[in-house]
């Protein structure tokens, strides 16, 4: 037993502002991840200072949440990475915030922020600018979208250490798979970097980030969404240069996915730095000896669907048996427990201490993607992903482009937010969708969402390269391989090997739009880039052959 003061935290929702709002004193809201060092550190040495716990009780209503499990309330609330402490008003309004603090920090920050309440009250409170109700900037779809943000993989390029910026290196592999089409010296030189710096060579897997230029200072953290987008870097990479330097740490992350994270039926959700340096410079023998890294085996629809896109991605290109099979085991997975397949609701997840949100636009873009990646490499998918996405379309499109989420629930979650990741990541998983079934419905929306952040091109930058790949193929079409065979034939295993990362591959020839299934008989292949299509491939090489004629 103890008589020392702790923070009493209350968790998100209505009551804690409600009682906030009673009390007429700010919310201190702590933005936490099972993941983060910072985090737990804080939680052991600021928090746990007794006066520090008591002027908080006292003061503020001290709410906590975790990111991972409430998306939205990070994406309003984050002040630049974890730990965030931000200071509110029982409005949801935002005071002021920062992110790590030690006891000394934490005491200056409340005796200020208090002082500010004093003076101004609620009337110190502001929403943010991304929150406002004016829409992102529309205009027409253009070469120069694609040109300027591959402008800004030279611009912002570190030639020195590799990865763009000049400060903390992060993977950011979605500029990676941008760049492997438009600048793959640089995309591979990062990729190197990534490789050299942030895997784990032991157990697999990736790092978050590199907290110095020279990916010096790593972040011993090892989250789901990063290891799966990484992870799909490296095979989309190996897909363009063969090199097994490429493939070995994606099949190494396979591992790391299918058996640290594995939980009986999905990926979970993280795992934590542990002993940080000293557990990931040991060897395998000596690891075995040391307290393991912290694990949240919670099991996230958007987490595990990217992981599953991922995997589908390794087995495409390699023929790779245990990436094909966890893939699989995943999209069970998540049709038992998280996507309901007659209305297309997705849930973020289930737990034994709580029921995740629904309907938000990363797990349900991530969804669509993984679902579509089915369809062209087992054969099956695109009913689920055509369920989902009529759902999003209908509840998330609202004014040309998607919301994040529902608008409603405490805090700021009321008001629409537009994130441009999250439009492109479903924007793009529409075009593939409109390849796999005909549906023209699917690129309009697309065309629409894309359009609807076109007056900003000029201030994106590499974090947000996606847009450029997405407008590239809105403005010359989607390249499309339609096989006259079942998946794992020959042909269908060649269309997967051609050098382009943003195809798309129906197998079965089950690909309306592109000739009619009798013209695409069994054993052969058509390639359908933008209006053209090839005569019939009945051979590999054949099909080759018709995709460098398109191409020129």
């Amino acid at each position: 037993m103890t008589d020392e003061t702790h923070v009493e935290w209350r968790d998100w929702g209505p009551e804690a502002f409600a009682e906030a709002d009673d009390r007429n004193c700010p919310v201190l809201l702590s933005l936490s991840a099972t993941w983060c060092e910072g985090c737990h550190e804080m939680d052991a040495v600021t928090y746990a200072e007794p006066r520090i716990a008591a002027n908080v009780n006292e003061g503020f209503v001290p709410i906590r949440v975790d990111v991972d499990r409430h998306p939205r309330v990070r994406e309003r609330y984050n002040m630049g990475g974890f730990p965030t402490t931000a200071f509110l008003t029982p409005e949801g309004e935002l005071l002021t915030g920062a992110g790590y603090l030690d006891v000394d920090g934490m005491r200056q920050v409340l005796e200020s922020v208090r002082q500010m309440w004093t003076e101004k009250g609620r009337e110190a409170g502001r929403v943010p600018r991304a929150l406002d109700a004016d829409l992102p900037p529309r205009g027409e779809l253009t070469d120069a979208v694609e040109s300027h943000l591959a402008g800004q993989l030279e611009v912002k390029y570190d030639e020195e250490y590799a990865g763009w910026g000049t400060d903390a290196k992060f993977p950011l592999p979605r500029t990676v798979e941008f760049a492997l089409k438009r600048d793959r010296d640089r995309a591979l030189r990062t990729l190197d970097a990534v490789r050299d710096h942030l895997a784990d060579e032991v157990d697999g897997g990736f790092f978050r980030f590199a907290g110095t230029r020279d990916w010096g200072d790593v972040a011993y953290e090892k989250p789901l969404d990063t290891n799966a987008a990484v992870t799909r870097a490296f095979a989309n990479a190996y897909l363009y240069t063969g090199d097994e330097a490429y493939l070995d740490p994606a099949l190494d992350a396979v591992g790391f996915l299918t058996d640290d994270l594995w939980t009986g039926y999905g990926v979970g959700g993280s795992l934590g730095p542990g002993l940080g340096r000293a557990y990931y410079a040991a060897s395998a023998e000596d690891r075995a000896d040391l307290d393991a890294p912290r694990r949240d085996f919670t099991v996230f629809a958007g987490g595990n669907a990217l992981a599953a896109d991922a995997l589908l991605t390794v087995a495409a290109y390699t023929d790779d048996d245990r990436a094909r099979e966890y893939a699989s085991r995943i999209l069970d997975g998540l049709e038992r427990d998280l996507i309901d397949a007659d209305t297309g609701k997705v849930t973020r997840y289930r737990g034994s201490d709580a029921v995740g949100e629904s309907d938000l636009l990363d797990d349900a873009a991530h969804v669509v993607s993984a679902y579509a990646r089915a369809a062209g490499v087992l054969g099956e998918g695109v009913a689920v992903a055509r369920t989902v996405a009529d759902r999003a379309i209908e509840r998330l499109h609202v004014d040309g482009s998607f919301v994040d989420g529902p608008r409603s629930g405490a805090g700021l979650l009321d008001r629409p937010f537009r994130p441009l990741d999250g439009n492109v990541e479903m924007a793009t998983a529409l075009l593939d969708l409109a390849a796999l079934t005909g549906e023209d419905r699917y690129r309009a929306v697309a065309l629409e969402t894309a359009e609807s952040f076109a007056g900003a091109t000029e201030r994106l930058g590499v974090q947000v390269a996606g847009y450029g790949s997405l407008v590239g193929r809105l403005l010359r079409g989607t390249t499309a391989i339609a096989v006259g065979d079942e998946p794992g034939s020959d042909l269908h295993r060649a269309a997967w090997r051609v050098a382009d990362h943003e195809k798309v591959v129906a197998p079965n020839a089950n690909l309306p739009g592109a000739p009619t299934p009798e013209t695409v008989p069994e054993g052969a292949a058509v390639v359908i880039a933008g209006d053209a299509v090839s005569d019939p491939a009945d051979s590999p090489d054949a099909l080759l052959e018709r995709v460098a004629t398109l191409a020129e």
